[in-house]
């Protein structure tokens, strides 16, 4: 999958698309998701221009890996939501679901997000 600019996360970083941000740094930005699957539902992107989490390992600068995860952690504590819990997604690719070909982490809090995968087979 590559990097499509007209990607709506790619919109949202332009200013073309509103969002209800929670938190904005240098090089990362975190708001609410439109569609909430929990009291608590926030996206964390980088401003940059990476498509999953192994594209933003390997490709991103230090400066950029730092405030992204520092971000998250912050994000988490103003939150108030470490000691009760949380969980994190990252989908990649086709077989991991992945809408959008921008790299973003959801949060998810505020209640018991159950177990994590259900048998399918």
């Amino acid at each position: 999958m590559s990097y499509d600019d007209h990607n709506i996360f790619a919109k949202i970083l332009r200013g073309e698309i509103p969002s209800q941000t929670v938190k904005e740094t240098e090089h990362t930005l975190a708001f609410k998701d439109i569609a909430p699957q929990a009291p608590h539902h926030v996206l964390v992107i980088p401003k940059g221009a990476y498509v999953t989490a192994d594209d933003f390992a390997a490709n991103a600068s230090e400066a950029e890996i730092v405030d992204f995860w520092r971000t998250f952690g912050d994000i988490v504590a103003e939150l108030g939501v470490a000691a009760d819990g949380y969980r994190i997604i990252s989908n990649a690719g086709r077989d991991g679901l992945q809408e959008v070909p921008h790299y973003h982490l959801h949060i998810l809090a505020g209640r018991s997000m159950g177990p994590m995968l259900l048998k399918t087979d």
